[in-house]
């Protein structure tokens, strides 16, 4: 019956890779571990490229040296130090000395790079010609490279370093003893190893590259960033602003521990309560205007919805505009200043519409232009914080989009139960 069972999810995972992928990782990493322990070597391949790093990485942790070998062997040199990254040190240690002393090289080699740069990003894999070659050589080493790790024909002098790329087109119709050297195209296009991925999608994107070549200091060729590579950093990124927009980690996933939620979350849960505290205590100073009018009660969180949903807005155009480049520098000010204009109009036609609903709910005008008048301000103050805040944290070099929402959460609460009760307390004697 053991045995049974054992071939039909061996034969499961070979025919379904992908969905045994996902099953492993709703097993808790011990459980997983087992299962593919169990799975023959041409079978866990497939499978552990599916699992994402996080899981991965919680199955190496619970299996034996020699599965874990294997394992690694199995992935891509990318996806293995992305796994490693995933690894406290001593673990990750213990890995890579079980591996072969060339693939520990190379992964400790990509683990020298952050993995928000081109260098942590990149694909060692790539095939060069030499650029003291003939034609006829260089296609000769063309044939007995791997077909995975032909991009762009790079050429490189005896060091290594990266001095050009030579087409398709101009090695096919030279003749054989043509020197490499004439054909090639030094105009080329790299990047130091060190440079933001999310500058490196940016010129991909805007020069239509299917991969480019990363170098060093010393412009040595160390491996290409390829386009798909370039697809998923940008998905990454996208998913991990979203996240510390609202304060939780941006290396957060559905299957992270509960101590890692507790550890990126409950931080910004902490500053949210304190300014939470701080707009409760904008309230309290008006505790006997309320107390005469429980309308103003009621109304209160209409103010406070439309200008964070308002700011919202905001902030999602201009952390959209900073992640593509589109805010160029001295832009800042005319940025502000359209969205203020943007938000004070959207404020009035808000306003109008508030005014009119407010009035005929309230039977009385002074409650209809207290809260037109406080959603006009509220509104406005959203666009410029909106605006201002993401702006000033990248200023000053931190994430923009860490935890924004936060803070723009807190300035159109307070400014709206500000204004709106202070227009109250200022028409008073209009309310009933």
């Amino acid at each position: 019956m053991k045995e049974s069972l054992e071939a039909l999810v061996c034969a499961f995972a070979e025919m379904h890779p992908e969905e045994a992928a996902h099953v492993l990782e709703r097993l808790e990493p011990k459980e997983a571990a087992l299962v593919l322990e169990s799975l023959p070597r041409g079978v866990v391949g497939p499978v552990s490229q599916r699992l994402t790093p996080h899981a991965a990485a919680g199955i190496l942790r619970n299996i034996n040296s020699e599965r874990t070998k294997e394992l690694v062997e199995e992935m891509t040199p990318r996806q293995a130090a992305v796994v490693l990254e995933h690894l406290g040190s001593e673990d990750r240690e213990a890995v890579l000395t079980a591996l072969p002393e060339s693939r520990a090289r190379q992964l400790r080699d990509l683990l020298r790079y952050p993995p928000e740069t081109a260098g942590g990003i990149m694909t060692p894999q790539v095939t060069s010609i030499a650029v003291d070659l003939t034609a006829e050589e260089a296609i000769a080493v063309l044939r007995r490279a791997p077909r995975e790790s032909l991009y762009y024909l790079y050429v490189t002098d005896r060091e290594g370093k990266l001095v050009g790329v030579v087409t398709m087109r101009d090695l096919l119709l030279a003749r054989p003893k043509d020197p490499i050297e004439t054909l090639v195209r030094r105009d080329f296009v790299a990047v130091p190893a060190s440079v933001d991925r999310e500058e490196v999608a940016t010129m991909m994107r805007q020069r239509g590259f299917l991969a480019l070549p990363v170098i060093d200091d010393q412009q040595r060729l160390l491996g290409v960033v390829e386009h798909e590579e370039v697809l998923d950093t940008v998905q990454q990124e996208a998913f991990e602003d979203l996240q510390r927009m609202v304060g939780a980690g941006g290396d957060e996933s559905a299957l992270s521990p509960v101590r890692t939620i507790l550890k990126r979350r409950l931080p910004w849960l902490y500053l949210n309560l304190v300014t939470a505290f701080a707009a409760a205590a904008v309230i309290s100073l008006f505790e006997p205007l309320l107390g005469r009018f429980t309308t103003l009660a009621v109304l209160l969180p209409i103010v406070s919805a439309l200008g964070g949903n308002s700011g919202a807005q905001t902030l999602a155009v201009v952390m959209r505009g900073l992640a593509l480049r589109e805010i160029m520098p001295g832009a800042a000010t005319w940025l502000i200043l359209k969205e203020v204009r943007a938000g004070l109009l959207n404020g009035i036609a808000v306003a109008l519409v508030t005014g009119i609903v407010v009035g005929i709910w309230s039977q009385n005008v002074g409650f209809a232009i207290v809260i037109g008048m406080a959603m006009i301000v509220n509104m406005l103050v959203a666009g410029l914080a909106g605006t201002s805040i993401p702006l000033a944290l990248k200023f000053f070099g931190r994430d923009p989009a860490q935890s924004s929402q936060i803070f723009l959460t807190t300035i159109t609460d307070i400014i709206g139960f500000l204004s709106f009760l202070s227009f109250a307390a200022l028409f008073a004697g209009w309310l009933k």
